[in-house]
């Protein structure tokens, strides 16, 4: 532990010790991980972590979340995670834009079984959400898309989350950036407002982890 706060820094030793610690070492999971680094080299940092995965599913799992989004993709590992927790008849909405991705995601879908619990949208995420009916509500989401849309993303996500209902926000630390006062770049200004928003908006109860990229819960009230 630091001297000023209860907290420990990861090393690459402790971290792999994190990792086989937990119920991380999903054969399918690790196979896709290694496609995606191998097809998108450096892009598929854009990938979340083990830990991140397991701790999504629990999640879900935990509320007993039936219908659940996803806006922002990539080649699949989140999805995966979120719809193995829904049962038989539960429904996954997945929104992203590239079919070069996605097809990937496809074919882990299908390998996975999760195929038939998943709906791939193709196009602006703020169209898909905006299209769903007023009376449909949601039970999970998962934001992890373009970041200078995350504070919409969010509003259009909370109006249709059920009370208990769990909104989880990728990136939320920017590899550091978001304390970095010469980072100004567009994305980094937009995880500051949402981050800065959040901690205010009476409507969740939130809490931001440290893990992976900063990854912040909220609980619709």
């Amino acid at each position: 532990m630091t001297a000023d706060g209860k907290f420990l820094r990861l090393d690459a030793e402790l971290y792999d010790y994190l990792i086989n610690h937990g119920h991380n070492g999903d054969p399918l999971l690790r196979e896709l991980a290694e496609e995606t680094a191998r097809k998108l080299g450096r892009m598929s940092m854009m990938q979340i972590a083990p830990e991140q995965g397991a701790l999504m599913t629990i999640l879900a799992r935990a509320i007993g979340a039936r219908t659940a989004i996803e806006i922002g993709t990539f080649t699949g590992y989140s999805s995966i995670c979120i719809a193995r927790a829904l049962p038989a008849d539960g429904h996954l909405t997945c929104c992203d834009v590239s079919e070069e991705w996605t097809a990937i995601a496809r074919k882990y879908w299908e390998r996975a079984g999760v195929a038939g619990k998943i709906t791939l949208t193709l196009g602006p995420a703020l169209a898909t959400l905006r299209a769903i009916p007023a009376d449909q509500t949601l039970d999970f989401a998962f934001i992890d898309a373009d970041k200078t849309n995350y504070r919409n993303y969010y509003e259009e996500v909370l109006a249709r989350m059920r009370p208990n209902g769990l909104i989880l926000i990728d990136n939320v630390l920017w590899n550091g950036a978001v304390i970095n006062p010469r980072s100004q770049t567009d994305d980094t200004r937009a995880i500051r407002a949402l981050n800065d928003f959040i901690a205010a908006d009476r409507r969740v109860d939130a809490v931001m982890i440290p893990v992976s990229d900063g990854l912040t819960i909220c609980r619709k009230r």
